[in-house]
């Protein structure tokens, strides 16, 4: 800790409020500035909070039987997969309702902007699945 002191310095710096009529004070640890006329040397406190002490847990906090939490550990990956498998069946009909807007051209829709307008609602509906179904393998890959 001695070396880490003598190589950060110390843990304050000499500074300077330096003031000219009209304008806004500068606030300085330059020393060249400092010199010029209109600035004072002001005393600046470091902030220093220290880390709150960890608190033990008290003994009649409730515990949970390594039983019981193996089951609900259980149940929740049964509810994720079952989750998972509902997700991709949901991106399979979103995937062919976009397949099937895609191949449809209306009379309406003489530029492609049109038609990219249509389709953008079961763009989103398609990346909402792809989204859902990446977020519950990651649920799922991180259960014990």
């Amino acid at each position: 800790m001695l070396v880490l002191g003598a190589v950060a310095g110390p843990l304050h710096a000499d500074m300077w409020k330096c003031e000219k009529p009209g304008e806004s004070p500068l606030y300085t640890s330059d020393r060249n500035e400092a010199k010029k006329p209109g600035c004072t040397q002001i005393t600046v406190t470091p902030n220093i909070v220290s880390s709150p002490k960890a608190t033990p847990t008290p003994g009649s906090f409730p515990k949970v039987a390594p039983q019981v939490q193996q089951q609900r550990d259980n149940d929740r990956k049964k509810i994720l997969e079952t989750e998972l498998i509902n997700e991709e069946k949901n991106l399979q009909a979103a995937k062919r309702e976009l397949a099937e807007q895609e191949s449809i051209r209306l009379g309406s829709e003489r530029n492609a902007q049109r038609m990219l307008d249509r389709i953008e609602p079961y763009q989103k509906k398609v990346k909402l699945h792809e989204d859902n179904i990446a977020n519950l393998k990651k649920d799922l890959g991180n259960i014990r």
